[in-house]
């Protein structure tokens, strides 16, 4: 198998572009809608792309951990922030308790990735830790979006059984234990089914573009199952962390229903 890859030149590059024009054509022509958005995404898709390549280049020609590290948490609290933006209410620390599950799951799984299983040497190696952060991130966010946003529409939708609950002598998490499980339920869903049709289906990006580049399929098989693993515990824990804090804050000490902390 050869191991080189086929370099993308600028003029390829522009064509590629093409193929966004027919969906915008189509939106135009059914009058969806999206033409305004699918531009404004494929500049913004673009632009940070461009932007991350730069600054990944310029990373690896470095040998010191806290340009890595520095990247790594502006990345993280993107996420963060990111996760929180995609829910439809909010409720007084919401960031800070989106970021800390953020934080706490996407690091402490990708170091024990690039530490413990791949045995990267030095640990911050940024060809290995940026891009395993980024996947991790990029999944761990939609899982913490996807459990908070139930958690709190379940709340709401809830309130009177809930508080029926609670008045009937039930402490905060018999009332609403249901709820937090089937808000880590939504959030750990899409990571499953994923899973569920990978190499069948679908080929996962990293697999893929590790082939592309030349790499073994069997070495990039492993690649990725090592990487899916990952990417399911940390948007389990995430989601976990994330529902549970929201738990404490809209359930008081006292067994009580707090939804006027709630605001849409």
């Amino acid at each position: 198998m050869s191991s080189s890859y086929i370099p993308i030149s600028v003029e390829q590059l522009a064509l590629s572009v093409l193929f966004i024009v027919i969906n915008i054509v189509l939106s135009l022509g059914l009058k969806l809608g999206l033409a305004q958005s699918l531009i404004i995404a494929s500049v913004r898709m673009v632009v940070q792309l461009l932007l991350i390549g730069y600054v990944l280049n310029w990373l690896f020609t470095l040998s010191h951990p806290f340009p890595v590290i520095a990247l790594a948490i502006i990345m993280a609290t993107i996420a963060g922030i990111s996760s929180v933006n995609r829910t439809s209410r909010r409720f007084v620390g919401i960031y800070w308790r989106s970021l800390l599950s953020v934080f706490i799951s996407s690091f402490l799984i990708t170091n024990l990735t690039t530490l413990g299983i791949i045995q990267v040497q030095p640990w911050y190696d940024p060809q290995y830790f940026i891009p395993l952060l980024g996947m991790v991130l990029g999944n761990t966010l939609t899982g913490i979006s996807l459990g908070l946003d139930r958690f709190m529409e379940s709340l709401v939708n809830q309130r009177q059984k809930i508080e029926t609950l609670l008045a009937l002598g039930a402490t905060r998490w018999e009332a609403t234990h249901e709820e937090v499980k089937a808000a880590i339920r939504t959030g750990m869903i899409p990571m499953i089914n994923s899973m569920m049709v990978m190499g069948i289906v679908s080929l996962p990006g990293m697999m893929t573009g590790q082939i592309l580049a030349g790499a073994n399929p069997l070495d990039a098989v492993r690649y990725q199952i090592i990487i899916i693993f990952a990417i399911a515990s940390a948007t389990a824990l995430g989601t976990l962390g994330v529902v549970l804090l929201a738990w404490q804050a809209l359930l008081n000490s006292s067994h009580q229903l707090c939804l006027d902390r709630l605001t849409k």
